[in-house]
């Protein structure tokens, strides 16, 4: 039984950068249930590592810094649509983020301001641009989805300044759903996922220590996998979370609630 309902129905994913990114651990799952995936990538390096990944799914290339490939790739996905026979998009998957951390890990009041305004352009603010340019190419009830962390608000150092642009991010599904609804039923949600082993995160400086940290906090002492991510964002993408609109939804296995677990507060006070 095709609970989910995606046989036979398209998805364009933005940000699959490798096989560990929770991008292609999206598509996969998509693929697996029967669903056509087009891809939707920053180079054509990227492009041809990911079309050996995917060699079924047609891959464009776009970066999110320039409006006008924005609008190239929709037309392309357009032309792409109309060749497949196909009216239109059944969901948009937005997993881009980007932070210079060429100078390593910094306080946060020393952040630099291009460096800020050039990760809120990649990270947030293409989520707005890319649904704009794509609003007519998504059916009615489309559903978007982009990725986000479980907490925007715990000042994780290491993490610095993409936390207030996640936080942004996570805002901007209210107001895109709110916008959208004037001519669509077009639903924005966004994953929220805790510490994953992505090949992006390990840029973060301090990253290994913080994810190791994690697994221990986690009730079931076990890390958070990608696919868990994945299958969360496989479900938004469903017309079985029809009902769900404007919602950041939390995958970390219960780290939040366990900060105080007492294995990792008897390491901490015991000599």
């Amino acid at each position: 039984m095709d609970y989910l309902t995606i046989s036979g129905k398209c998805y364009v994913v933005f940000g699959v950068a490798n096989k560990k990114s929770i991008a292609a651990a999206i598509t996969r799952t998509l693929l697996d249930q029967g669903a056509a995936v087009y891809l939707v990538v920053r180079s054509e390096q990227r492009r041809e590592s990911v079309s050996r990944l995917f060699p079924d799914c047609p891959v464009f290339i776009c970066d999110v810094e320039d409006e006008a490939q924005i609008i190239r790739v929709r037309e392309e996905v357009a032309v792409q649509l109309e060749t497949d026979g196909r009216k239109g998009l059944d969901g948009l998957v937005h997993s881009i983020a980007f932070a210079n951390y060429r100078d390593g890990l910094k306080p946060f009041h020393e952040t630099r301001r291009d460096d800020f305004l050039q990760a809120v352009n990649i990270s947030c603010f293409s989520l707005i641009a890319v649904a704009n340019q794509f609003k007519t190419l998504l059916l009615k009830t489309a559903a978007v989805v982009t990725i986000s962390i479980s907490t925007t608000k715990m000042a994780a150092a290491n993490y610095g300044y993409m936390a207030p642009i996640k936080a942004a991010l996570d805002s901007s599904l209210c107001f895109l759903a709110k916008s959208f609804s004037e001519f669509s039923e077009i639903r924005f949600n966004a994953v929220a996922p805790s510490l994953l082993k992505t090949s992006a995160s390990a840029g973060i400086p301090g990253y290994i220590d913080s994810y190791l940290f994690a697994e221990q906090a986690i009730l079931r002492k076990r890390p958070l996998s990608t696919k868990e991510a994945a299958d969360t964002a496989v479900f938004l993408l469903s017309e079985r979370s029809s009902g769900i609109n404007c919602q950041t939804i939390v995958v970390d296995a219960g780290m939040a609630v366990n900060y105080f677990d007492r294995e990792i507060v008897t390491k901490t006070v015991e000599p």
